[in-house]
């Protein structure tokens, strides 16, 4: 067992390791916010041995990785991929991921496995991601990508304390669909509207991790 990647912090092991996002993913590990913690800690805490993960982050680190490897790009760069890929995404992903919620609500709202609440907890994410988006669009952002980094560190205080209420807000959805699990028999709209939570909740957190480990450590 390798104790440098035990002992490692979540957050700088998605960093540097090009495609560990998609373990720490497949593992449910917090990387964004709770990217502080190491992977000694977060393993314990969801009651995992650590070797799997980190057999495959060593694997991972032994070759060449498929994903976009960010931290060498500019402000300027990275902030233009967050726009395009998550800001344009999430504003897409999550009106239907609402529609779609309250339909199941309606048809199956007598079922104990229904998840009862979902829409309206859709409703508050979207709005308080929308305000947080337009925050960093009009605000940091531009402080950032024309290099005033130094000035941007209340701004980025005030949306690390926010992403952390994301991730507050997402295990709030992971426990109103059991883990975004369907029941058997699930309909179509019901399976629809779990693999859209699933993606979204993939998306969420790769945005906080980009902003959190690497634009805001620059």
């Amino acid at each position: 067992m390798n104790i440098d990647y035990l002992n490692s912090p979540l957050g700088d092991l998605a960093r540097s390791i090009p495609g560990a996002t998609k373990v720490f993913h497949d593992y449910r590990l917090d990387f964004c916010c709770n990217g502080h913690r190491t992977l000694a800690e977060a393993s314990s805490r969801k009651g995992l041995e650590p070797d799997a993960v980190i057999n495959e982050l060593q694997r991972l680190s032994a070759g060449p990785g498929d994903a976009q490897d960010w931290s060498s790009a500019s402000a300027a760069e990275l902030i233009d991929h967050i726009l395009h890929r998550y800001h344009a995404r999430h504003r897409e992903q999550l009106p239907e991921l609402i529609r779609l919620a309250r339909r199941v609500e309606q048809v199956h709202g007598d079922r104990p496995e229904c998840p009862n609440g979902l829409a309206d907890h859709l409703c508050a994410m979207l709005q308080e991601l929308e305000s947080h988006m337009l925050k960093e669009e009009q605000i940091l952002f531009p402080l950032l990508a024309r290099g005033h980094a130094a000035m941007a560190s209340g701004p980025i205080s005030v949306m690390r304390f926010e992403h952390e209420q994301h991730g507050d807000a997402l295990e709030g959805v992971i426990n109103l669909t059991n883990d975004i699990t369907p029941p058997p028999g699930a309909c179509n709209t019901w399976q629809a509207l779990y693999r859209g939570l699933e993606e979204l909740r993939q998306d969420l957190m790769q945005h906080i991790h980009l902003e959190n480990n690497i634009l805001f450590q620059a």
